[in-house]
C-alpha cells in the first residue's frame, strides 16, 4: 500500500505538469492545478500514515527510501504545495487582468509549478545521493522559468542571477558528491551501492575522514547556496522580489527546506566519519554569520518582498545553527522551526501578494492602510509578522526559545550574537509592517476576490503548535531528531 501511495505522489505532479502544458489556457486549468496538488497531498498523507505505522520503506529497488525524517518533509511540502495552488488561482487571475501575464505564461506557470513539486518530492525521497543532486538541479531549472515569468528586465536579471549562482553552487555539490563516492567506493566497492544513503550510513565510521571533510565542505557550500546561507545568498532577495508571489511562497516554504535536508543527510555521514564536531562547527559558523548578515540587511529594505526574503535567510541561518549544535533538543528545535517557518512565511507571502496587488506596488512606503482596504489581509499580514518575529503563543516562539536555551547551556558564547540578530530583525520588520497595516490609504478593490483561507489555515496551525503539539507529532519529531544524531 505504501508503494502505491508513493507512486501516486510522484506520478500526479509529473503527469499533471505535462497535461497543463497542453490545456493551460482553459478555464478549468487552475482547478486542475489545485486538484493535482490535492491528490499529491492526499497521497503523501497515506504514505506518511504507512511509514509512521510500519516503519521505513524502499521503492524501485533501493533507489528511493522513505523514513521518519523525510516523510515529515514530504507531508509538509505537499501541504504547502496545495495551499499555494489555492492561493495562486485568484492571484494569477488578477495578474492576468492587470496585463502582467499572457495566457502562454500562465500555462508555463501551472506546468512548471507541478514539475517543481515533482522535483522536490524526488529530492526528498531518493536514497541515491547522485539522484538527489539531479533532482536539485532540475528544481533549479524549473524555478528559473518561474522567477522570470513576468519577462521584465528586472525579473530576467533575477532569473539569470539565480541560475548562475545556484548553478555554481550545484557544481560544488556535485564535486562534493563525487568525493563522497570516492570515499565510499573504497569501503563498499564498485557495486553501485556507494551512493545509496542506507548503505553509506552502515559504513560511515569506515569512510576516510580527510576525504569526507573535504566532501562535506563542498556539499555545505553547494547546497548551502540554495539554502541561502551567507555569503552565497545574493540570488534569493532578487528571486523573491521579481518573481510571482506564489513562487516566493514555495521558494521560502519548500526549496530552502529541501536544500537543507540534503545537507542534513550528508552531515550524518560526516559526523560518523570525522572525529569531533567538524560538520557541526561549520554549520554553526555559517548559520551565525547568515543570521547576522540578514538581520542587518533587513533594516535597509524598501521592497516588502525583499524584506521578507531576507527574513527567510535569517531563519535559515538560525535553523542551520540549531542543527550544527546537534543533540536531541537542538535537532528537535531545528525540525520544529523548519515547520513553523515554512507555514508562517508562506502565509506571509500570501498576504503580501494580495496587498501588493491591491496597492499596485511592492514599495513599503506606498503600502498603507491594509486593515481598511481588506481587514482579513491586514490582520493576516500583522499576525504572520508577529508569528515570524517569535512572539508567543505562536510556534516560532517555542522553537526559537528551545534553540536559545540550548545555546545558553552548551554554547554560551553564541547567545549574545543570537539575541542581537533576533532583536535587530524584530525592530526592522515590525517597524516597517505596522504602518503598512494601520496607515491611511485610498487603494481600490481587486477584480477577483483574494484567497484568504490559506493564510489563516497556516497561521492557525502555527498557533496550535505553539500552544500544544499532539503526541504523535512529538514522537515523529523525536524519531527524526534521533536519526540526525
Amino acid at each position: 500500500m505504501a508503494m502505491d501511495f508513493f507512486v501516486l505522489m510522484l506520478v500526479i505532479p509529473l503527469v499533471s505538469g505535462a497535461l497543463l502544458t497542453v490545456v493551460g489556457e482553459r478555464a478549468w486549468a487552475p482547478n486542475l492545478n489545485i486538484v493535482a496538488s490535492l491528490g499529491t497531498f492526499l497521497a503523501s498523507v497515506g504514505l506518511t500514515v504507512e511509514v509512521v505505522a510500519n516503519g521505513p520503506r524502499f521503492a524501485f529497488g533501493e533507489q528511493f527510501f522513505i523514513d521518519s525524517l523525510n516523510v515529515f518533509f514530504v507531508a509538509l511540502t505537499a501541504f504547502v504545495g496545495l495551499t499555494t495552488s489555492i492561493f495562486s488561482g485568484p492571484y494569477m487571475k488578477n495578474e492576468r487582468e492587470h496585463g502582467k501575464l499572457t495566457e502562454v505564461r500562465l500555462r508555463l506557470y501551472k506546468s512548471m509549478y507541478q514539475l517543481f513539486m515533482f522535483t522536490m518530492l524526488v529530492a526528498l525521497t531518493t536514497n541515491n545521493l547522485g539522484l538527489l543532486w539531479v533532482a536539485m538541479e532540475a528544481a533549479t531549472l524549473t524555478t528559473v522559468l518561474l522567477v522570470s515569468l513576468y519577462r521584465t528586465p528586472a525579473s530576467l536579471e533575477a532569473a539569470w542571477k539565480y541560475f548562475i549562482l545556484c548553478g555554481v553552487g550545484i557544481a560544488q555539490a556535485l564535486f562534493g558528491t563525487i568525493l563522497l563516492y570516492f570515499a565510499a567506493e573504497r569501503v563498499l566497492g564498485a557495486s553501485g551501492n556507494a551512493l545509496l544513503w542506507t548503505h553509506l550510513i552502515d559504513v560511515k565510521a569506515q569512510l576516510e575522514p580527510n576525504i569526507m571533510a573535504l566532501s562535506f565542505i563542498f556539499l555545505l557550500v553547494g547546497y548551502g547556496t540554495k539554502v541561502g546561507l551567507a555569503p552565497l545568498h545574493n540570488w534569493l532577495p532578487d528571486a523573491h522580489a521579481e518573481g510571482p508571489t506564489p513562487v516566493s511562497a514555495v521558494l521560502s516554504g519548500l526549496l530552502l527546506n529541501v536544500a537543507l535536508y540534503a545537507i542534513l543527510r550528508c552531515k550524518v555521514l560526516a559526523d560518523g566519519a570525522i572525529p569531533g564536531n567538524f560538520a557541526g562547527n561549520l554549520m554553526m559558523g555559517f548559520g551565525l554569520f547568515t543570521l547576522l548578515v540578514a538581520a542587518f540587511f533587513l533594516s535597509r529594505q524598501k521592497d516588502v518582498k525583499r524584506m521578507f526574503a531576507y527574513s527567510s535567510i535569517e531563519h535559515m541561518g538560525l535553523i542551520t545553527f540549531a542543527f550544527g549544535m546537534g543533540g536531541a533538543v537542538a535537532n528537535f528545535a531545528g525540525l520544529l522551526h523548519m515547520t513553523m517557518h515554512s507555514l508562517t512565511k508562506s502565509a506571509i507571502f500570501f498576504a503580501v501578494g494580495h496587498a501588493t496587488q491591491k496597492t499596485g506596488t511592492q514599495l513599503m512606503a506606498d503600502i498603507r492602510g491594509l486593515i481598511k482596504i481588506n481587514p482579513l489581509i491586514g490582520w493576516g499580514l500583522m499576525l504572520g509578522t508577529l508569528s515570524i518575529l517569535g512572539m508567543p503563543p505562536f510556534g516560532v516562539f517555542a522553537s526559537e526559545f528551545m534553540i536559545l536555551t540550548h545555546a545558553m547551556k552548551h554554547y554560551p558564547w553564541a547567545t549574545p550574537i543570537l539575541l542581537l540578530a533576533l532583536g535587530v530583525a524584530f525592530a526592522a520588520i515590525f517597524g516597517k509592517v505596522q504602518p503598512m497595516v494601520f496607515g491611511e490609504t485610498e487603494a481600490r478593490r481587486l477584480p477577483h476576490a483574494p484567497a484568504i483561507t490559506p493564510v489563516f489555515l497556516h497561521l492557525g496551525i502555527v498557533l496550535m503548535l505553539g500552544l500544544y503539539i499532539p503526541p504523535y507529532l512529538t514522537r515523529w519529531f523525536h524519531e527524526a531528531a534521533k536519526m540526525l544524531g
